[in-house]
């Protein structure tokens, strides 16, 4: 089966790894970066670095301009309503630590926050210590069969106390879109918050907030072809007046003397300190790049190469494939044989693949799993990737038989 990409020349690093015989097919972790990207950094450093929003000098115009203009490209990709409902963050780790305090005024003793079984550490662990700072209860959506949270569970669970539901729109562990439109009409129907972790699905297809409707979605920019140490925090309007300031200092703050201050809204009451001037500056290049490609195409691309790489495990004896994976990724353990070992063995035939919890042990935990091998897919990888995987495999298992 021959599947190419168009894009692989775009992406230096791709070149690299091909001369070191290495393959890289663990991209749900992070993705490799676009040439674009590299020049719109090394251009702010070398044009003459400056902070963003407080200089008046030309310098500091400049950075501002093109800190601004990410801002922008930001709210495009995502369809915001505006470009004030976008915070720059450190990641979609650091923005959801951000919800978890800045909402934190809004619960009391008893009240519940719904999350599911499927959820990365970054989307359990703030709410978790949420509910132990305030006598909250931690309610998790079960799943059906398939890796997808089951909705008739979900109507009885998200009820009258619920006041937050946080899920996953695409399961980094089992590949899965979770069916937020019915989640986040349920979420609704009761007056609740809703926040959706967009780190995994942010990549694959353009995703509209305002059509989705959620109250904040949260994604970081090293898995969308971009620098990282930057995340993205959407919010609509009357969402993000909920928030309260969690960190101080720096241009977030309006006025201050000595025992009193105010404070900025959104998003720049968001952004204390120095913000990631060269990161955000590289996501604009990366989302100006991403914004020139055919969508359809890379879409239709992934799908044939997911097709070819499940088609290849499910015809493997001894291999367990998690889930049912609906895109760009696929876990799977091996009878007898820890991931830890499998991994090291295929990294040593220069093979580049996840294993271990990947951030999500209590669903590794659910499923009796200590860990899995994870391969994940990007738009520049094509069949040979899979090939060279496949072989790298076989001669591994081999081995060991």
């Amino acid at each position: 089966m021959l599947v190419p990409s168009p894009w692989r020349a775009d992406f230096p690093a791709i070149a690299t790894l091909q001369r070191q015989d290495q393959t890289y097919l663990d991209n749900a972790a992070t993705t490799q970066k676009p040439q674009v990207l590299l020049d719109a950094i090394s251009h702010y450093y070398a044009n003459g670095a400056a902070n963003v929003h407080r200089a008046q000098h030309l310098p500091g115009a400049h950075a501002t301009q093109a800190f601004e203009d990410s801002r922008s490209k930001a709210a495009q990709w995502l369809n915001a309503g505006d470009t004030g409902q976008i915070v720059f963050t450190h990641g979609a780790t650091s923005a959801l630590n951000l919800l978890a305090y800045g909402l934190e005024h809004l619960f009391n003793a008893g009240d519940e926050i719904v999350i599911s079984a499927l959820e990365h550490h970054a989307n359990l662990l703030p709410w978790q210590q949420l509910a132990k700072r305030h006598a909250l209860k931690l309610v998790v959506l079960p799943l059906d069969d398939d890796g997808v949270i089951d909705l008739n569970a979900a109507a009885e669970l998200i009820g009258s106390r619920t006041r937050l539901l946080a899920v996953s729109q695409l399961s980094n562990v089992l590949g899965t879109w979770q069916p937020l439109e019915a989640l986040l009409a349920l979420a609704k129907a009761h007056g609740a918050l809703s926040v959706i972790d967009g780190a995994q699905g942010i990549v694959h297809g353009r995703h509209d907030v305002q059509a989705l409707g959620c109250d904040f979605y949260v994604f970081s920019s090293h898995k969308l072809y971009g620098p990282d140490g930057v995340g993205v925090l959407y919010g609509r309007n009357e969402a993000l007046h909920h928030l309260r300031h969690w960190q101080f200092g720096g241009e977030m703050v309006q006025q201050a003397d000595y025992h009193s201050a105010s404070f900025r809204p959104a998003p720049l009451g968001f952004e204390a300190g120095t913000p990631p001037i060269a990161g955000v500056i590289g996501l604009g290049a990366s989302l100006d790049y991403l914004s020139s490609l055919d969508q359809q195409a890379i879409i239709a691309h992934e799908a044939a190469l997911h097709d070819y790489l499940l088609r290849g495990l499910k015809a493997r004896n001894g291999l367990r494939l998690l889930g049912s994976p609906q895109v760009a990724l696929a876990s799977f353990t091996v009878e007898n044989l820890h991931n830890a070992d499998l991994a090291y063995l295929l990294a040593d035939q220069g093979i580049a693949v996840r294993a271990g919890h990947h951030c999500a042990m209590p669903l590794l935990k659910q499923m009796n799993l200590t860990g899995a091998i994870r391969v994940s897919l990007a738009l520049y990888n094509d069949s040979a990737d899979v090939e060279r995987f496949f072989d790298a495999l076989d001669h591994t298992l081999d081995m060991l038989r």
